[in-house]
């Protein structure tokens, strides 16, 4: 019987291989039993996104959790996991389950665990959950239409409840009536139609079902948006595009002239939105792969910082517990205070929009703000395939210090909290972390222009990878 086992934002598996009907059938069974026995309120929030066999797995886990005694709420059609989020919280239900592989290649599917307080169930829960999959299938006695009739399976609108929260929540009228012109790439993913609805004139992109993302995994990096990049160069008139992944958690975002705007930029000018425009507070939790420049702005703003392990679940512990401003992700994942502790991409997208419509400025002059407090800087990250064993290696000697130098760049300075953070000099660093759900090592870099981000990763990957 497959060992199942959750990784840094759930368990993926590649279709039809360890993700099948019977494992996730195990899985819903432990979830159920899991909600007994922590005493939780029973009854579950589920849905699925736009990746192949979704309504079918949703239905398994809803058919094997009601038949277990959960009552179940169900999504029909597609939602995005921060709509199960929301499900879970508005619903006061025991959990939230949304069958996605997020970012993942087409292959892969998954099972994200979220709790009532809208956002990912906490670590130390989920290991519970893994400790009691059994061994065995459960199999599901009831149909949907029985379930339905006994009431122990209700459908619910979840895109019509996160389409209200955000009509509350923004100055929609403003953002809809600007005069500025927004596009959207949904790289085939679960944002495409709650997108359309919230800004019916957006310029779209890749908004439509295709299971198989046209062979692109749907991770809003740039090397995967060159067709969106290139539609916005060419329109001239457009003055901000963004893209999400498959579960819409995520954010890809663009200037006008088409240029990315990764994550860390997205997360500063977030910060300094909430906190310089909005006169909002509280602490800034970030991942530990996230820019050095985000800790220089929060002490110039008097806020404070943690830095934490990498994967969301750690920072919605904190946000649990805390007054929390922001918390954000190298990878795209942020949330802010005043929505659920959940990434939300769209959320996240609306936020930067409003900024932007109701100053009145292009997001190149809000970065030019940014840049004013803590100065230029540049990202970039490679995602190299390697084979498991070099993987492994080059691990090893990092947890045992054996890289001093790389090229002419020498170690200043090594962090280890999730991965191995090399300090350069005062504004470069270098890190390496291996995936735990690919078999890839990522190297990450920041320096104070692109070039030098770009001549550390290759420097790095050479010695390491191409040399080895």
């Amino acid at each position: 019987m497959t060992s199942i086992k959750f990784g840094t934002d759930g368990w993926r598996a590649i279709i039809a291989q360890d993700f099948t009907t019977d494992n996730v059938a195990r899985v819903a069974s432990a979830t159920a039993q899991w909600l007994k026995n922590e005493q939780l309120p029973l009854s579950v929030v589920i849905g699925h996104d736009c990746r192949f066999g979704g309504e079918l797995f949703a239905e398994t886990t809803a058919r094997i959790m009601a038949d277990a005694g959960i009552k179940v709420y169900l999504a029909k059609g597609i939602v995005s996991t921060p709509m199960i989020s929301l499900g879970a919280n508005k619903l006061n239900t025991g959990c939230g389950v949304v069958i996605t592989a997020s970012h993942n290649p087409p292959s892969y599917n998954g099972y994200k665990l979220k709790s009532p307080y809208g956002g990912p169930t906490i670590p130390s829960e989920i290991a519970k959950v893994e400790s009691i999959i059994p061994n065995t299938v459960p199999i599901a006695t009831s149909s949907i239409e029985q379930l339905l009739k006994n009431n122990m399976l209700e459908y619910v609108d979840l895109e019509t409840m996160y389409f209200d929260h955000v009509e509350a929540s923004f100055d929609m009228e403003k953002i809809r009536n600007c005069g500025m012109v927004f596009a959207y790439d949904a790289m085939y993913g679960a944002g495409q139609k709650i997108v359309k609805r919230l800004i019916p004139n957006i310029v779209h992109l890749h908004c439509d079902e295709n299971p198989s993302f046209k062979g692109q995994a749907p991770e809003p990096l740039h090397k995967n948006l060159l067709e969106f990049s290139k539609l916005i160069q060419h329109a001239t008139d457009i003055d901000f595009g963004f893209a999400n992944d498959g579960d819409a958690d995520r954010i890809g975002a663009y200037d006008s002239k088409g240029k990315f705007v990764d994550s860390h930029h997205v997360i500063l000018l977030l910060i300094h939105y909430l906190y310089k425009y909005k006169g909002m507070r509280g602490k800034v939790v970030i991942a530990f792969s996230v820019s050095s420049k985000v800790k220089k702005l929060c002490e110039a703003y008097g806020l404070e910082c943690q830095v934490t392990k990498i994967g969301f679940k750690y920072i919605c512990e904190i946000m649990v517990n805390e007054d929390v401003l922001l918390g954000g992700e190298e990878s795209g994942g942020i949330a802010i205070k005043g929505h659920i502790p959940e990434r939300d991409g769209v959320w996240n997208a609306l936020t930067l929009i409003e900024f932007m419509a109701k100053t009145g400025k292009s997001l190149e002059e809000l970065i030019q703000e940014v840049y004013d407090v803590i100065g230029p800087f540049d990202y970039d990250r490679y995602d190299v395939h390697v084979e498991d064993a070099l993987k492994n290696q080059i691990m090893e000697n990092c947890a045992n210090d054996v890289y001093t130098t790389f090229g002419d760049f020498k170690v200043q300075s090594v962090e280890k909290i999730d991965g191995y953070k090399f300090h350069l000099d005062e504004n470069s660093w270098v890190m390496l972390r291996a995936s735990g759900t690919e078999p890839v090592l990522r190297i990450y870099s920041e320096s104070e222009d692109y070039a030098k981000v770009i001549r550390i990763l290759d420097t790095v990957k050479r010695e390491l990878i191409d040399n080895a």
